[in-house]
């Protein structure tokens, strides 16, 4: 009779083939067994952070609406949000401040195009807190008031690099340096950046190659990894950008969140321009107060001046007034002691839900201030559809893809750890796991 089937030999390749996949386990004297998805999904995840600077930067990745920005609903956990939740906001500070500013005078008077000289002096103070005492601390005449940092760096890129002109970054980076770079035509060319930082040697060679004259960066809790570079990294940045003339565009969007440690700026140990400082209070005092400042010395200053006066011509004076009542309270600093505490609670219970419900994800480091986790998932053939899944199953996530400026190296979220109903994030986890065992 005629038989069917395949040869021993056949069958065994076969099963050494899917062995070697990871789909089937063989057990001498038990016999074989098809390994779970759970199982093999957890396995180590590729390194493809190099090709970061190979391929450079890609048009098709200009961002659109960014889904930190979209609004959360009542009926959904929110972890995409770039903001705090109001609990974590000087509220009452805000209150009175409006309240005393709509009887002064800013209330019917212009601000000077530079900003109110009391507040240009509040954020000059600030930074020279961290100058070192053989340093030069900034002057107020230094400081220029923007509405709001992504106001402010599109005036950076437009007077510093303009159109069609290389300007180095991080990735990933802030998605709204990447939209501020296409609203300027200004070309990103992307540098791998890890929990440490970016690679000083890699940076150097990057402006040997592209001739580039301007770095953007966040030396402190960078969004969205959380990096915060260490003193001895800060100095090797600083002699690359001295030994290029170069320009480093600090963005310090995170100096009121550290949690374990402090941030100090780049821009403290510039003495000759070549720092410019970006600080914005709209995320520590209130989303409604857009007030930051950019920091900067030496003829750059007045060229940044006319471009600020061309796009927005000042900043509302009671805006201004607002926010400097707000940070001259000597509760301010006590309150934000608090928001260390409270921040570091968030953070931990947010990396030990995802640890116990969702162990295929990585974090490279537990950030030390900052908003966000940075996660790194198994691969993924479509985050779009993960995304969408994890909102069916009830919880919103910012996918990582928006924060790098040429192709992803991998499957990201960012989880933003600072958001409304913090009890909810062990549930939330799960809901990813969830939606992550529909995708696999």
């Amino acid at each position: 009779m005629k038989q069917y089937g395949a040869s021993p030999v056949t069958v065994q390749k076969a099963m050494s083939l899917l062995a070697a996949q990871g789909i089937v386990e063989s057990r001498p004297g038990v016999g074989t067994f098809v390994l779970s998805s759970r199982s093999h999904r957890g396995a180590p995840a590729n390194d493809y952070r190099w090709q970061t600077g190979a391929l450079s930067f890609s048009q098709s990745r200009l961002p659109s609406f960014s889904t930190a920005l979209k609004a959360p609903g009542n009926d959904v956990i929110s972890l995409h949000s770039g903001y705090p939740a109001p609990e974590l906001l000087p509220t009452q500070l805000v209150r009175t401040a409006f309240s005393r500013a709509g009887r002064s005078e800013t209330s019917t008077t212009r601000s000077p195009s530079a900003g109110l000289p009391e507040l240009q002096a509040w954020f000059a103070n600030e930074l020279a807190e961290h100058v070192p005492t053989d340093g030069v601390p900034p002057t107020a005449s230094n400081v220029i008031i923007v509405p709001g940092s992504q106001s402010g760096l599109s005036m950076i890129f437009r007077a510093l690099v303009g159109p069609e002109r290389p300007l180095l970054t991080e990735s990933p980076t802030y998605w709204g340096a990447i939209l501020a770079a296409a609203h300027t035509n200004t070309s990103l060319i992307p540098l791998p950046s890890d929990a440490h930082g970016p690679d000083p040697d890699e940076l150097d060679a990057a402006f040997e190659q592209t001739g580039a004259r301007a770095f953007y960066a966040q030396p402190n809790y960078a969004n969205p990894t959380g990096a915060q570079w260490s003193l001895t990294r800060t100095h090797s940045i600083m002699e690359v950008i001295r030994r290029h003339g170069a320009f480093l565009i600090e963005d310090d969007w995170a100096h009121d969140f550290g949690i374990t440690t402090q941030p100090t700026p780049a821009a403290a140990f510039d003495r000759d321009g070549h720092v410019v400082y970006v600080r914005s209070l709209t995320k520590s005092v209130s989303p409604s107060v857009r007030v930051a400042a950019v920091i900067v010395r030496g003829p750059a200053r007045d060229r940044m001046l006319r471009v600020s006066q061309a796009e927005s011509m000042y900043v509302s004076a009671s805006l201004q007034s607002i926010a400097l009542d707000v940070v001259s309270q000597p509760t301010w600093r006590t309150h934000l002691r608090g928001l260390r505490t409270q921040l570091c609670d968030r953070r931990d219970l947010l990396a030990s839900s995802l640890h116990e419900h969702l162990p295929e994800a990585n974090i490279d480091a537990i950030p030390t201030g900052g908003l966000n986790l940075w996660v790194r998932l198994p691969d993924l053939e479509d985050l779009e559809e993960f995304v969408r899944r994890c909102e069916i199953h009830g919880v919103i996530v910012a996918p990582g893809d928006e924060w790098f400026p040429a192709e992803p190296p991998g499957s990201y979220l960012r989880l933003n750890y600072s958001g409304p109903r913090p009890g909810e994030f062990p549930e939330a986890a799960r809901l990813i796991a969830e939606a992550l065992s529909d995708c696999i």
